[in-house]
């Protein structure tokens, strides 16, 4: 079973109950689900998952003044709920305890984002990482009357702002070529293994974190990037299988397969709009579409940033 139905069931069968009759008068009023940190939320749990911050366990939200009035009552309550169910039971590491009880709103998105609600600005979205954007909008809310939860949640999940998006598009480009189509075959050739290996790395992080702005969605943790990448739409599962091969060829076919990867890419910023240069050479095209932002504040600053 994954975890995140696990504990759908587990909130239906115990933890409604609970506040129902402990706290009926609020019901109307928490949000709960299984949002943040942990494969589970993101579906890609199993069984080797299963040996540490796994098993049956729901985030409860409220808003500040009824977290400063119920708050510590329902935490106490939650941690009288049953410690196991169907057969399983939660095994929290040092590093792993937070994840699970009862939050205000307000806290559990500052938690991953700096942030009380979604960010306002172009240097707050710029600058918050990406897998933080998404570890707060993963999983799944299971119930959420009030809706203040699932609002701040849909702002983030709207994605960057046009302007901030560009920015990043474009940096990415710089970036994956710097590390891909240039100094991965230049590391090769002077036998500079170590510079090559992180070099393919970067590339392949880079171009990975690019599809996922295309498809206007956050990059998860990198544990689950390559994952995840393959359920886009737009280049998902070709950038999926091309990754794979990247990393089982040996170093005399791996650049030949990069410049087939960004060969792709192009050719979508091409379709997307995004870019109308012929160069093979993805770091041509940042330029082109960094001067596609229409901040002129944000337009001026280092392509690089973001």
């Amino acid at each position: 079973m994954k975890g995140i139905d696990l504990s759908e069931r587990y909130y239906y069968e115990h933890g409604e109950r609970m506040v129902t009759a402990k706290f009926s008068q609020y019901q109307a009023r928490i949000a709960v689900g299984l949002v943040g940190d942990g494969s589970e939320c993101y579906g890609f749990d199993d069984e080797i998952s299963r040996d540490h911050d796994w098993g049956p366990g729901f985030c409860l939200w409220l808003g500040s003044k009824d977290y400063a009035a119920i708050g510590r009552d329902l935490q106490l309550e939650y941690e009288n709920l049953p410690q196991s169910f169907k057969g399983f039971k939660r095994l929290t590491s040092q590093w792993g305890k937070g994840r699970v009880g009862v939050f205000e709103i307000g806290a559990f998105y500052k938690k991953f984002i700096g942030l009380p609600h979604a960010p306002a600005t172009f240097d707050q979205w710029l600058y918050i990482p990406e897998n933080y954007l998404a570890a707060c909008t993963n999983g799944k809310v299971f119930f959420d009357p009030l809706g203040e939860f699932s609002r701040i949640r849909t702002e983030i999940l709207n994605f960057f702002p046009d302007d901030v998006r560009l920015a990043k598009i474009a940096a990415k480009c710089m970036s994956s070529a710097q590390s891909g189509q240039y100094n991965y075959q230049r590391s090769v050739r002077r036998n500079e293994r170590y510079a090559a290996q992180y070099a393919e790395t970067k590339f392949l992080s880079d171009i990975i974190s690019l599809v996922f702005l295309l498809n206007r969605r956050y990059a998860p943790f990198y544990k689950w990037a390559h994952r995840a990448v393959r359920k886009l739409p737009l280049l998902g599962e070709f950038l999926y299988v091309r990754v794979a091969e990247v990393l089982a060829s040996v170093y005399e076919r791996k650049h030949g397969i990069i410049e087939d990867i960004c060969a792709e890419v192009i050719n979508t910023l091409k379709k997307e709009g995004l870019t109308d240069s012929e160069s093979d050479f993805l770091l041509d095209h940042g330029p082109i579409i960094h001067s596609k932002i229409k901040d002129e504040n944000l337009r001026k600053r280092d392509v690089w940033a973001g």
